[in-house]
């Protein structure tokens, strides 16, 4: 998954030492929980809440053991519940740093339930949180980095900075999103629907010392409990019955609580859907007769299942006026993001379509598959060495009957003007004979462009080939970072396939710079082969032929004709 899928057990995350030791992260903390009627709900599962607040505890030790020091729950990404867990049922938790920046660092939380009867082990969601290290006596906390020693730290490691990019963008994109969306919405009037302002719940809670932790700030976890526990309340309001809580939006903490605070939990149902509603809650504080102070906001998607575990038709919702029918108009908006990110980025590699609709609404998801898809393709290390000419190495890896193959030389250009040349697929036409045409189609933001590419036909006669590729760029955030150049296909109305092309398909694609000295730089190529490019690499690869050789001997020899270039500027300021 484009969301590292943790396994149980996995050998990609044990190394054994002679000693016979197997080798464990430093940063990893485990609990495990015998699921009590205390924490169930009226059906006999754990409560989320409950989860929520031992997901916090474990991932904040973990946090704390790698910063050395105090640590808050800054935000949670997005959390889908894929099973609900029963009474007498033992709950895992695994928590570990994947990689820390300056003073905040990424949690992966992985939560499985185990029967001890059958020994049977299940997940049941995994999620990212990000904590922050609190300022100590001396100052600010720098934190150390993280080493990774498996392959899979090195996955995590790497992805950890794409995520990290997608949570600062979030917001922003988030905001202006739902000001273009709802602007084209209407509310339509149903009969028979429920008034919005029947699911209203207002609660208040007292922080008292068994709800905060041992900085004397409320626990994260706590609040999260709380702000379930009153959505669920709106969520049954509405279909007058018990729901289940299927998935939390990704959220930030806005401010801490302490001791002593009031916290006034606030939930309404905004809209429904015809099996799920989307209920928004939001956390305030005050202490005495000061202001409230906004704590947290979150959206939660329920469900209510029958006796087969299937979902209910829900009634619809009437919205207040303004208000109201802003969070109406807002709910569909986000129900689309909500489709478009699991779509693209949480299913599982064998299951995304070649090629995804473009729309600004998926672009942050589909530039996260992309860079994602190519990092994971870099930290494999079981590629076999297929043939060297010189000095250009080509490697495949043949793996659930999908074949890749990438191609790596080392050139005597820095690495930020190589990445700065390679990363204008325009100038790519220079080095590369496949590339017959290619044209920019969408300036999509600093870091993503939209090409066409034009191939010519590999059989005499034959039509050649077009692409619609989506280019996301990326520098490194530090040393251990490359550079990156990732390209997919993706699919626009205003250029659909026409007669003189056939539509070719690209899954993932690009190149890693990385900086081997302050003048000599590694350049790889990737490429995850589809049936639209095999025809263009299948004689390289069963050595018949080296016309790759050829092309990426012409690239070394472009990148050095223009490795003082000044025209080598970011494909922004092109």
């Amino acid at each position: 998954q484009m969301f590292i899928e943790y396994r149980i057990c996995s050998d990609l995350n044990q190394i054994h030492y002679e000693s016979g030791e197997v080798y464990r992260n430093p940063t990893e903390v485990q609990m495990s929980q015998i699921v009590l009627p205390c924490h169930a709900n009226h059906c006999g599962e754990l409560s989320v809440g409950q989860l929520l607040k031992w997901m916090d505890s474990t991932a904040c030790l973990s946090a704390e053991r790698h910063a050395g020091c105090s640590c808050i729950t800054a935000s949670v990404d997005d959390i889908h519940f894929e099973h609900t867990i029963g009474v007498g049922k033992v709950v895992n938790i695994i928590a570990k740093v994947n990689r820390a920046f300056t003073s905040s660092m990424e949690v992966g939380i992985l939560v499985t339930c185990e029967d001890l009867y059958t020994d049977r082990q299940w997940k049941v969601c995994h999620a990212f949180a990000t904590f922050a290290a609190r300022r100590t006596e001396a100052g600010k906390v720098q934190l150390k980095q993280v080493i990774a020693h498996t392959q899979m730290e090195q996955m995590e490691y790497s992805l950890a900075a794409e995520r990290r990019r997608m949570r600062l963008i979030h917001a922003e994109i988030i905001t202006d999103l739902l000001s273009s969306s709802t602007a084209q919405l209407e509310c339509q009037e149903y009969q028979d629907a429920v008034a919005a302002e029947r699911t209203r719940v207002e609660s208040v809670e007292l922080v008292l010392p068994p709800h905060a932790n041992h900085q004397v700030s409320t626990f994260g976890g706590q609040i999260m409990a709380w702000m379930e526990n009153v959505a669920t309340i709106a969520a049954s309001r509405l279909c007058n019955a018990h729901p289940t809580l299927r998935s939390i939006d990704m959220f930030h903490f806005r401010g801490p609580s302490h001791i002593g605070d009031r916290l006034v939990l606030k939930a309404i149902v905004n809209n429904a859907f015809k099996h799920s509603m989307e209920v928004g809650v939001c956390a305030e504080a005050y202490q005495g007769g000061e202001p409230l102070r906004h704590i947290n906001s979150a959206f939660m998607t329920f469900e209510v299942l029958d006796s087969d575990r299937k979902p209910c038709t829900l009634p619809r919702i009437r919205p207040e006026p303004v208000d109201g029918k802003r969070r109406f108009q807002e709910a569909i908006a986000r129900k689309k993001i909500r489709l478009d990110r699991k779509y693209i980025i949480s299913c599982k590699q064998t299951e995304v379509p070649l090629s995804v609709p473009w729309d600004p609404s998926n672009q942050m998801y589909l530039s996260y598959n992309n860079v994602s898809a190519l990092k994971l393709m870099d930290n494999r290390n079981n590629w076999v060495l297929a043939s060297e000419k010189n000095k250009v190495r080509l490697y495949t890896l043949e793996e659930n009957q999908m074949l890749c193959f990438k191609v790596e030389m080392n050139v005597r250009v820095s690495a930020e003007q190589t990445f700065h040349l390679l990363s204008d697929l325009r100038r790519r036409m220079e080095w590369d004979r496949h590339y017959e045409e290619c044209e920019v189609i969408n300036q999509a933001d600093e870091e993503d462009t939209i090409y066409r590419v034009a191939t010519p036909s590999v059989t005499k006669g034959g039509k050649g080939k077009d692409f619609i590729l989506l280019a996301s760029r990326r520098k490194p955030c530090d040393s251990r970072d490359p550079y990156l150049i990732a390209l997919r296909s993706v699919t626009l109305p205003t250029h659909p396939p026409t007669e003189e092309y056939t539509r070719g398909e690209v899954l993932c694609a690009g190149f890693t710079i990385w900086e081997e000295s302050s003048s000599v730089t590694k350049i790889t190529y990737y490429n995850q082969a589809t049936p639209g490019v095999l025809p263009y690499i299948s004689t390289d690869i069963a050595g018949l032929s080296s016309s790759f050789y050829s092309a990426f001997s012409a690239c070394s020899q472009f990148l050095l004709a223009n490795k003082d270039s000044l025209a080598a500027l970011p494909p922004s300021v092109l």
